[in-house]
């Protein structure tokens, strides 16, 4: 074990989980990102289009560090700017441009749900092909779901403190206070490398998509997900 996530699966032979994992997070983070940019663009805001953030370039949503973070550490982030003084709804429409990103990680979970599903059903594909696929698609099913959760969590800068400070006032005012913002960072860091908070979620995700697919394809007449 080198202690390098990438060196480690790459030595373990599980390049399709290397694979999936890096294009997952860049594709999820990216079309989260870009999902919080249509839906200011809804509201009246002009700033995504504006500052060149209206692409699937990862680059412009993820910027460099964040990319060198991801091959490091397996975690990234994104970023969409916009102008919450434009929206045509005013704190109404913060709530719903903070609730784009994570419900268009809950399309991307469906589709890979359904995507996979078809796969086991109908079995287009010979092996190891077929299993690589199957991997791949629940990859994107659960970590899809991981995002929408964690990006709901009520703690700052998250998206779920924007949407509750959107809707209420009183939120508005506790989240404004530098204090609180700070000890949001600190949750965060918990959360992302505490494996006793992770570890469980993850699994229970896991076990919720695969029991999903294998529904869908007995539904459809196939054999479910071992």
């Amino acid at each position: 074990m080198s202690g390098w996530w990438v060196a480690d699966l790459w030595q373990r032979g599980e390049t399709v989980l290397l694979v999936s994992w890096v294009f997952w997070v860049v594709v999820s983070i990216v079309l989260h990102e870009l999902g919080h940019g249509y839906a200011a663009l809804w509201q009246g805001d002009t700033t995504p289009r504006d500052s060149g953030h209206i692409t699937i370039n990862p680059i412009v949503h993820m910027g460099w560090f964040s990319l060198i973070a991801l091959m490091l550490l397996g975690i990234a982030w994104g970023l969409m700017p916009v102008n919450p003084s434009r929206f045509r709804n005013g704190r109404l429409g913060w709530a719903f441009v903070a609730a784009a990103g994570p419900l268009v990680n809950l399309l991307l979970s469906v589709l890979c749900v359904v995507a996979c599903a078809l796969v086991v059903r109908f079995e287009p594909f010979r092996e190891p092909l077929q299993g690589n696929l199957v991997e791949f698609c629940l990859m994107g099913a659960w970590l899809n779901l991981y995002l929408m959760c964690f990006n709901l969590l009520p703690v700052p800068p998250l998206d779920g403190s924007v949407i509750l400070a959107g809707l209420s006032a009183a939120a508005r005012r506790f989240y404004s206070q530098p204090a609180v913002q700070q000890f949001g960072l600190l949750v965060l860091f918990v959360v992302l490398f505490s494996g006793g908070v992770t570890t469980p979620l993850v699994s229970a995700l896991q076990n919720s998509v695969v029991y999903a697919v294998g529904f869908i394809s007995s539904a459809l007449g196939g054999a479910p997900v071992a």
